[in-house]
């Protein structure tokens, strides 16, 4: 089992660097999250400076784009990558879509059935597998003039991942898409036992089996040598616990270990700006649930052990390893996580 990273992008120059460095690292894969800046733009920089590692983006805000116009952006990082590109798509919430892009949003789900299944019809029209011809509610697409499309390429059409995190969407993954992007905010029983039955759930109507699915797994780590240095990040990933658990529509997550109501009460004390509060309600026994607590010795073991049974194929996906990048010290401590994971198997 590999290591991946999530990313932020920088400026281009910076992105470059940053992927270099994460290849060198042993990494399996680099996740670029789209922010204030681009996500593609951040893959397009991996690209020109990487020969190994997958880039993928976890996730792209899908419904602003056009999906031809991100069907082309992914083609030609597929074709540049020689096949190591992942195109990873989420929804966002409504507030960002409608407020911040003046986009539409509702319905999420539907939309974002239609949009995936237009992108693979565009990648096959691309391919000359097919002529362009996707009618749906939300997106209509029948014209692709030999001018304007890119072409067939040298290796297959790149991988759709969606973010998911309730049932729907998660059945969704298994009816139309090729791998999931969990939610940072999650267990692997919630994975297991809610997300997991849902993705059979849309593969039984597909006609496919569990093995055609990865599951990408972003994981919180509070991981140290020393008790201050495992405190410190404890803390940290209790102050992320409580902000994504602020979000009411995540609140299964917290129900499905018995934690009824902590949603509600985290939402509350974030309006009124309560953040040692909201942190004071995540729990040591809550916060082990949704992170895992190691030195750096045992770190790669614990995450290959956590996940290793999950699904068929899984990508387990540090969500913090970025943060304190700039630091050498801390690259090599991440470096050899890289290689006991591959190590442990």
């Amino acid at each position: 089992m590999e290591l991946d990273i999530i990313a932020h992008p920088g400026n281009l120059k910076a992105s470059q660097e940053h992927a270099g460095q994460v290849e060198a690292a042993g990494f399996g894969s680099i996740w670029w999250t789209d922010s204030g800046r681009s996500a593609y733009l951040a893959a397009t920089a991996s690209a020109l400076t990487t020969d190994r590692i997958q880039i993928g983006t976890g996730i792209a805000v899908a419904f602003p784009r056009s999906p031809m116009v991100t069907a082309g952006i992914a083609w030609e990082l597929a074709a540049s990558t020689g096949g190591r590109f992942v195109l990873g798509l989420g929804s966002q919430i409504k507030a960002h879509i409608e407020r911040r892009y003046s986009s539409e949003f509702a319905p999420p789900g539907p939309r974002m059935r239609e949009y995936v299944e237009s992108v693979k019809a565009i990648f096959r029209a691309f391919a000359g597998l097919e002529k362009l011809s996707y009618e749906g509610e939300y997106y209509n697409f029948s014209l692709l003039p030999p001018t304007w499309s890119p072409g067939p390429i040298e290796v297959d059409a790149p991988p759709v991942y969606i973010s998911a995190v309730l049932p729907y969407m998660s059945r969704l993954v298994g009816e139309v898409a090729d791998g999931i992007h969990v939610h940072p905010f999650h267990s692997p029983e919630y994975v297991r036992d809610i997300q997991r039955k849902a993705i059979e759930e849309g593969l039984a109507r597909s006609g496919r089996s569990l093995d055609q699915i990865t599951f990408s797994c972003p994981i919180m780590t509070a991981v140290g040598d020393s008790d201050e240095e495992l405190a410190r990040t404890r803390e940290h990933a209790r102050t992320m616990i409580a902000f994504y658990g602020s979000t009411r529509t995540y609140s299964p997550v917290f129900e499905h270990h018995g934690y009824d109501g902590i949603s509600e009460e985290l939402h509350a004390l974030q309006k009124r700006g309560d953040i040692p509060g909201m942190q004071a309600l995540i729990s040591d026994e809550i916060l082990d649930h949704y992170t895992i607590t190691s030195n750096w010795n045992d770190l790669g073991g614990k995450l290959v052990d956590r996940y290793r049974d999950l699904a068929p194929n899984v990508r387990v996906t540090s969500y913090t390893a970025a943060d304190n990048w700039s630091d050498p010290e801390s690259r090599e401590k991440w470096s050899h996580v890289t290689k006991a994971m591959r190590d442990a198997g």
